[in-house]
């Protein structure tokens, strides 16, 4: 949990957090990845993802300096509780569009009386090794809530969800929010990004952190920031990967037609 903790105190101290989204099962990829980065974003939502892989790259992130945040598939306690006892800094609850939502999404992360979470704490409790009162009251208070917010009615509702007790950060997902709007495709359409402004906004005067679900352009990345974000998911491994090399495959082969080697050496 250091490494959450770690993260939480840099966004409070002002820092902007870079990380990236994690899909694939090899933890060798947060291994590589996670060096210079403040998070990595374990997807067990739009990956196929199993909990045993999930944990894993939470063991790969522990060496680093890296939190490890996990989204969840769903709002939903019984799939938070496994992934907090294998180790996780943080959840990202998806799809939180009401108080209800907020509620039922910080309630799965916290220990009675706060929440519904179950004792189990495998690898947070060292494999049994600690434990007690003082124990359980420090996962609650280490743990990361993170409310995903991917829909217009989260912006229209953001004071009464930003009132919710227990609420770590938000996190922005344009692409949905944009097509709950009508606007499916186009998460940089004006109507869009008046609303994630109005959500960045409400979260500064509530002095909670708010993360961007982002692409990998730098322009856009920095757009975020410049927006107000504190932190923001650059992209995904499998997006870093297939862009480095089409990017060096297209740079290679203009290089082969501009100097007619292909063509020279089949002659």
């Amino acid at each position: 949990m250091q490494n959450a903790i770690r993260f939480r105190d840099k966004l409070r101290s002002g820092h902007i957090g870079l990380g990236t989204v994690i899909s694939f099962n090899d933890p060798a990829v947060t291994e590589a990845l996670c060096r210079d980065l403040d998070f990595v974003w374990i997807d067990a939502e739009h990956s196929p993802m199993p909990i045993d892989m999930v944990q894993n790259h939470i063991i790969a992130a522990r060496a680093s300096q890296a939190a490890a945040l996990v989204r969840v598939a769903w709002n939903d306690p019984v799939l938070m509780k496994p992934v907090l006892d294998a180790g996780a800094g943080g959840i990202i609850v998806p799809l939180v569009r009401t108080v209800e939502d907020a509620r039922r999404g910080v309630a799965g992360c916290k220990y009675p009386p706060a929440g519904v979470r179950g004792f189990g704490p495998r690898r947070p409790s060292e494999y049994g090794r600690v434990g007690g009162t003082d124990f359980v009251r420090s996962l609650d208070d280490s743990v990361l809530v993170i409310l995903q917010l991917e829909h217009i009615d989260a912006a229209n509702n953001i004071d009464e969800i930003l009132a919710v007790p227990g609420i770590s950060s938000l996190v922005i997902g344009p692409n949905d929010l944009s097509g709950s709007m009508g606007l499916l495709g186009q998460p940089r359409h004006p109507d869009v990004l008046a609303a994630i402004d109005r959500i960045i906004a409400a979260a500064r005067r509530a002095s909670i952190p708010v993360g961007m679900g982002g692409g990998s352009d730098p322009a856009q990345v920095k757009d975020w920031i410049a927006r107000g974000v504190n932190w923001v998911a650059m992209g995904a491994d499998f997006l870093l990967m297939v862009q480095a090399l089409d990017a060096l495959t297209r740079d290679v082969r203009d290089y082969i037609a501009r100097q007619g080697v292909g063509k020279a050496a089949a002659s």
